[in-house]
This record gives structure tokens, sequence and C-alpha cells, in this order.
């Protein structure tokens, strides 16, 4: 059946005449606050245009006062409207080709652009018919959600009725508007007067807080990747007075992260809402109460008001367990998969979730599976069938399931497997680490001779930690992290930064990696175990895949003990290290480009790194000063550079240590800060090229360009070399490695006077920034890992076993020099290991690179 419709005067729907609330603030940016009153005349001019002749419109989504009038005007004109994401050219592209819009509206930050395609409207539209939205998510099928003006003024009601908004109330546009979850907000505070601060910034950029501020906002909304990135904003530590509630949906977060959300929200004066919903409800169907989250949190909540929920039970499911039914007045019309589809009658209001659910006391519901081929990630719906069909179209025969954050993908052949992760990772728009990759020897099959989605779901969840059956073990990794960190609580959905990093242990671990593992990506630190072991391929016949950072650790030590000996004069080893730990403290224990989180106390992290290094250091310069008289209480305590001789003597010879000590301790002190540690966090590579340059100036102050030969061992005039490891970490790109490169070999020429140590030095700086894994024979290898992980007790116990054997036998002072530091590592490990044992708090690995938003809600 279909309804025509003839050209009537503006209406008012979905929301009412906005002008009704008159001189209060309806839209905020940073730029200044537009009235209801101002609103609603630029709606209505904009409006006028469209009413004669009613048009379908594809609007590109931008968080902007445009982009909200525009949506409005449609609405007000009677013109279906048809909201896409603005970067998703495909997609785009794809609705434009399917449904054939009249008017293309592109809005962005820089304004807004009208594409008129026909001056009048092609086809016949259902009278009550107001948006548009994509229900496939990322697959980018142009199959749309029909939603009616009534779908739209419901959901908004229920949705504003439960979060109790007023006119006093504002929110924010922490997610796309062009999304059912962030439209939803727009209505709902639209409804009754409240202001939307309209931002496009993220809530990792210091603009959006600003105008949190600013504004007064009293709502904040994010899906599960948003609470991720939130951690690294400092948000534990914001001051926020105006903020009332905090809401979630787009996909199911860890029932402990709900509580720890809760007790957080009520500590600090809000309330944590965790709500559930599909585009094709509009926006929201249920919304668990605050005061039930914590014994609840495991529940999706209960029906909105005016909505409704039942099981429809079938056969084959577990007793209680049935699809979950909602019924309510903002159920959609139904779908449109071609124009003519545009006029179709109103379905009834009730909606088969396809979710898997049952029931709990005080009337909430808890969803435990999905019943259909699809599945969500990242608040993205996924069609499982179309990405099959990709991966065969691309020479792949694989076979896919999902469960609530992941997809899992089963192939036959081994070279298939990275080829897989790629691929679907590709079309979804989604991290690699979340399509989990497996390979079994022949796919299971229904008697029918079908493909058995059953048992294949079955063993992806047969290792609740994720584990891949691909051609690395995950389980074995799992349990080598385990052992080089001396930890028992390591899961394969964590990554090293996750679980504390530290230099040393990275050094044992990338070794030991490179045996198990090839090729050893790059990043491999930040990728959790899990997506290690299906990235890998089979073995090769020759070596093992060493970081370039571990070779140079072991050969700076070389050149520090055997020009010490007199083997050869190649100094500048030590400078070199100084490179180095700043290197690996970017990289490890700080927040900005994909350590830590802001959140985390960044801060005990550099201590209890600190701690490592201080505590055998102690013992053996302590032990000496007792036994020998060499040393005494201020080189004990790192403060020799401060207090003792101008010139050499031995007392200088732990200058490395002291340099390292202090300048970890003051970073640690700085980052107490919580806007030290956002503003590290926001902008990574701004950031440590500011500590670079202050660490220059410094230098310049203490001892002009060329430093004397005491000054270039004290820390304010090596504190640079440290900056500079930092800044290589932070040079991601070409042209920032290109500019470090740079500025570092102009920083190390003439530093020392010494051509010879500069030219070490500069080379491992540009072999730091540049240089790939090195594959070297196994045996090699190993000896390389050994004497990078006990550099520190190499360089720490040298000085007392070189000088007895240097005049005859040099090279066995070497050889003595590295076994005597080897063997004081294994030594004095378990008490560095007790020290990362009473660590406070270890971080569990969450999505932690960009993902899609929801759009499902």
């Amino acid at each position: 059946m279909t309804v025509t419709w003839t050209p009537t005067e503006l209406t008012e729907r979905p929301f009412g005449d906005l002008a009704r609330f008159g001189d209060r603030p309806a839209l905020v940016t940073d730029d200044g606050s537009l009235t209801y009153a101002e609103l609603a005349e630029r709606v209505a001019e904009r409006a006028a245009a469209w009413q004669e002749s009613r048009r379908l419109i594809v609007l590109t989504g931008a968080n902007t006062v445009d982009f909200v009038v525009t949506y409005l005007a449609a609405l007000t004109a009677g013109c279906p409207v048809v909201l896409v994401p603005g970067s998703a050219e495909e997609n785009l592209a794809g609705v434009i080709a399917t449904h054939d819009p009249d008017l293309v509206v592109r809005a962005s930050a820089e304004g807004i652009v009208d594409d008129v395609r026909r001056d009048g409207g092609r086809y016949p539209m259902h009278p009550d018919l107001a948006v548009l939205l994509s229900t496939s998510g990322s697959t980018g099928s142009p199959k749309l959600v029909r939603l009616s003006h009534d779908n739209l003024a419901s959901n908004a009601a229920s949705i504003a009725s439960y979060l109790a908004l007023t006119e006093d109330d504002c929110g924010i546009t922490s997610l796309p508007l062009h999304y059912c979850y962030g439209l939803s907000i727009l209505n709902s505070h639209l409804s009754v007067g409240a202001r939307i601060a309209l931002t496009e910034a993220s809530v990792v950029d210091d603009e959006f807080w600003s105008l949190v501020q600013t504004a007064g906002v009293t709502g904040l909304a994010g899906v599960p990747h948003t609470f991720d990135l939130l951690e690294r904003t400092g948000f534990a530590e914001r001051s926020l007075p105006t903020l009332r509630y905090v809401t979630q949906a787009g996909g199911r977060l860890a029932p402990e992260r709900v509580r720890e959300l809760h007790r957080f929200g009520r500590r600090h004066g809000w309330d944590f809402f965790v709500m559930y919903g599909q585009t094709e409800a509009t926006a929201r169907m249920a919304y668990l109460p605050p005061e039930l989250a914590e014994k609840w949190p495991h529940a999706i909540g209960r029906a909105v008001p005016g909505g409704e929920f039942t099981l429809e039970m079938t056969d084959g499911l577990p007793e209680g367990v049935g699809e979950l039914v909602y019924q309510g007045s903002n159920v959609m019309m139904g779908y449109a998969e071609h124009p003519r589809d545009l006029a179709l009658a109103a379905m009834p209001p009730r909606l088969r979730t396809g979710d898997l659910a049952r029931a709990l006391p005080h009337g909430l519901f808890e969803v435990v599976g999905r019943r259909s081929r699809f599945t969500k990630v990242f608040g993205l719906r996924v069609n499982l069938d179309e990405v099959e069909a990709h991966l065969a179209a691309n020479g792949v025969s694989g076979r896919c399931v999902g469960v609530e954050g992941s997809i899992d993908v089963f192939v036959t052949r081994r070279r298939d497997l990275a080829t897989a992760g790629d691929l679907v990772a590709a079309l979804c728009g989604v991290p690699t680490w979340v399509v989990r990759t497996h390979r079994l020897r022949e796919l299971p099959m229904t008697p029918n001779g079908k493909t058995d989605y059953r048992r294949l779901a079955e063993l992806a969840d047969e290792r609740p930690d994720s584990a891949p059956v691909g051609p690395m073990d995950a389980e074995d990794l799992r349990q080598l992290y385990a052992r080089v960190l001396d930890r028992d609580d390591v899961t394969v959905d964590q990554s090293f930064a996750d679980l504390g990093a530290d230099s040393l242990s990275f050094v044992e671990l990338a070794v030991r990696l490179g045996e198990r593992v090839d090729p050893l990506p790059r990043e491999w630190h930040r990728m959790p175990i899990a997506e290690i072991a299906g990235g890998a391929t089979e073995r090769r016949r020759w070596g093992v895949s060493v970081d370039t950072t571990v070779i140079l650790r072991a050969v700076a030590t070389l050149l520090i003990v055997g020009s010490h000996v007199e083997l050869f004069d190649l100094t500048g080893g030590a400078h070199l290290l100084l490179i180095l730990a700043g290197y690996n403290l970017a990289r490890f224990h700080l927040a900005g480009g994909g350590g830590p989180s802001v959140g985390a106390p960044t801060s005990s992290r550099i201590g209890w790194a600190l701690a490592a290094i201080a505590l055998p250091s102690i013992l053996w310069i302590g032990a000496m000063a007792a036994l020998t008289g060499d040393y005494d209480l201020g080189t004990t305590a790192f403060l020799n550079w401060a207090f003792g001789s101008e010139t050499w003597d031995e007392r200088w010879r732990f200058w490395f240590l002291e340099a390292l000590v202090w300048i970890l301790l003051g970073t640690a002190v700085l980052f107490r800060f919580s806007w030290v540690r956002r503003a590290e966090a926001a902008r990574p590579f701004a950031f440590a090229l500011g500590v670079f340059a202050a660490a220059m100036a410094v230098r310049w102050v203490a001892t002009g360009w060329t430093a004397d030969d005491i000054d270039r061992y004290t820390p304010p005039v090596v504190i640079w070399c440290v900056a500079l490891g930092w800044l290589a970490a932070r040079a991601t790109t070409l042209p920032r490695r290109i500019l470090v490169s740079v500025i570092g070999l102009v920083a190390i020429l003439d530093f020392f006077g010494e051509p010879s140590r500069e030219r070490v030095v500069a080379l491992g700086l540009v072999l730091t920034l540049w240089g790939p894994l090195v594959r070297l024979p196994r045996m090699l290898a190993l000896g390389v890992g050994v004497l990078a992980t006990s550099s520190l007790a190499v360089y720490l116990t040298h000085w007392q076993i070189y000088p007895h054997l240097e005049v005859n036998h040099p090279e066995l002072a070497l050889l003595a020099s590295l076994v005597v530091g080897v063997a004081y590592h294994h030594a004095t490990k378990p008490l560095v290991d007790l020290a990362r044992r009473t660590r406070p708090g270890v971080n569990r690995s969450r999505p932690r690179t960009q993902g899609a938003l929801d759009t499902h809600g």
C-alpha cells in the first residue's frame, strides 16, 4: 500500500514551535550562541524554499549550526532527509545512486553547499516520513530505516523523561549528529528548550573541554570507545561542576566497567545511565536506572517510557531466553531499499530486535546473544554475510561469526590469515585487532551441507581471552608475557604497554618474541597479544627479528666497556643510552602516541621504573663504598653532580645513572599535574618538541653550545639527550622523522668537541629513527638480548672488574665485565620483579585505536 502527499504549509513537527522558547540559548559554539527565536527564524527562512515541492534531501553530517538548521528546515518543510557521514564518500555515493535524491546538502566546518539535482520531487513519499538513516553501519549498504515525525517526537520525549531534562540542561555533540545516538541528543534537548553545545572536537581535544566549561554542559554521551578515550584526557581529574549525568550506548560495556563508572559518577555528583537501542527504534529502547547499576551492571535496563519489551520463545534456546521484541511509538515505519519504498505505509510498531535476552527483576532485561547474522563493533552493526561476500570477491574463502565487540573470521588456508584480517578491518572501518582470524583444517558443516555457524561461534568463544587458533598460539604468548613480567593476571587482550611496560622487560620480551613471531611488528608493544598471534605467519628458516633499539642498547654497552678497557676508542655510548632512555620513556610511560592512558597514574609508572634503576644501583654503590671507600654518601644518593668534585674522579663514574635518575624523577613530578598529562596526550609531538626546546635552552644557559669536560656529565646539561629520544619516539610520520633527524644532528654537532663521539651518538639517533627490525642468527640474537637486558648492571659493575685485567688482558677484561654484569642483573632481578609486582593499578586492554562511532545505539 502506498500513500501520496500534497504540499502543505510549513509544519511545526516534530518538536513544536521552537520560537516558544524565546531568547533562551539553543545552540552554543566557540563563537557564541544562537537563541531559540533566532534558530526558528533561520529554520523558517531555509524551509520556505522547499515548501511548495516536497523533495528527498541527502544531508552529510557535521556538528555545526548549518547542519542543525538544514535538518530542522527539512523537517519543517516536510522534506524527508537522509543523514549520511560527511567523511564516507563511498557510502554517500551508494545512497545517491540507489535513492536518487532531489537535493544533496554537504555540511562541514567550513560551511554548507547545496547541490540541486532537480527543482521538484521525483518520487511519492509517505506524508509522515521525516528521516532516513543507514542501518548497516560500516558495510555501506544503501538500505535505510524510515523514521516518522512521531518516531522522532516520541523518542525525544521518552529520553527527556527518564533523563529528567529541563530547559536548564545542556548537551554536547560528543557523538556525530548524523548517527542516531548523536541525533537523539539533539532531538531530546530541542524538545524541552535545552541547550546543545556544537563542536567537531573530540573528547581528547582541549577545545572540547573548554566548550564544556563555557557552555555549562550538564550531560555527556558516549559509546564504549568514547570512555576509553576519556581515560586519556584526564577525565578523572577534571572539575566539571555542572555535569549532571553521563549516558552510554552503542555497544556493551563489561559489567565491572559499568560499576566503575557508576561509582565514579556518584563520587563526583553525576549519574551514569546505560542505554540500549537500535536505529529501527529511532534511538533508545531501554535505560538502566543509575540506582540499579551497582547490582545489575550486566543489564540493558528497562523499556523507555511509552515502550514495552516481551520475549518471544523459540525451540533450541536455553530456558528463559528468547528473542527480545520491543513495542512503542518510536518503532520505525519500515525499511527503504528503493525510492518506491519511500511511499509505503508504516509497519506495526513492533520490532524484533534480533537479540536474545532474558528477563531480570525490576523490569530489567539482559541481552545474552544475537540471533541474526549481524554483529556490533564500536557501535557499528556489521552484516556478516556482506563481509563473507567481500572476502570471496578478494579471493579469500572465509566464514564469519560475531560477538559483541569483535568479528571472528575462519579460514582454511594459512596464507589467508593476515589477508582476511586486513580485508575485514578495512571494509568495516575498525582496527585490525578487532578482527580475530582463525585457521581450521576444515570448516564445520551441518547435516544438510551448510556451514555450521553455531559451531564456529562455539570455537570463537572456547577461550574467553580471545586466543586465536592461527599459526601462533596466543596462549603460549600469554604465558611468555606472564613469565617475563612475573605476573599471573595477563590476558591475551592486553598489550605490553597495558601491562606496565618498562625498557628492561621490553628488551627481554622483544628477543623472545622474535624467536616465536615472524614477522615481529615494529609496534608490537602496543598490540594485544591475540593480535600478534593472529597476524603472524609461518616462521622463516633463518634468524630472529630483533628491534633496532635492542641492538643499539647492546652495542652502546659494548662501546662503553670496550672504550674503558681501551680495546678501541669509540666513546659516546652512555649518551646514546640516554637517548634510548628518552625513547622508551615516551613509548612506555607517557600517554601520547599509544602509551598508558592519561587517567593512569603516569607519575607512579615513571616512579616505579625509576625504582627498578635505583634499587640495584644503590645496593651496588653502597656496598662498594663500604668495601673500597672509592665512593661516598653523595655518590650513593646520586648527588655527586651537585656536590662532588669539579674534576673527574672515581665518584663521577656513575654520572649516567645520576643523570637518568634525576631526569626521571623530574619527569615524574612534572606529570603529577593533570594539565601536563592532558597536554602531552592531546599533542604528543608538539609537547615533546617543546620539552626538547626547553632542554636545549637549559643546556645553553648551563654550558653554551659545547660542553666542558665535566658539564657533559651533569643532568641539566644532558637532559636534552633524553628529550631528543622522547621526541624521536613521537616522530611517527615521515616529515616528523626528517625534522627530528635534522634538529637532532644539529644538537649533537660540536656538543662534545669530539667528532668521533658525536658520530657515534648521531648514528645511534638515525638508527633509532629509521632503523627497521634486524634479522640476526638465533644465537647472536639471544646474546644481544642478554647484553641489552643487563646493560644497566654491566655499566654499574664494570668499574670494579676491568681495572684488574685491562693492562695485560683487555679482551678478558671486557668479557669478565660483561659476565659479572649479567650475573648481577640476574641476582637483583627478583628485587626488581618485586617492585614491579607491588605497583598499584594495572590497566586492562580496551580499544585504543580509532574506531567508528555508534550508528544504531
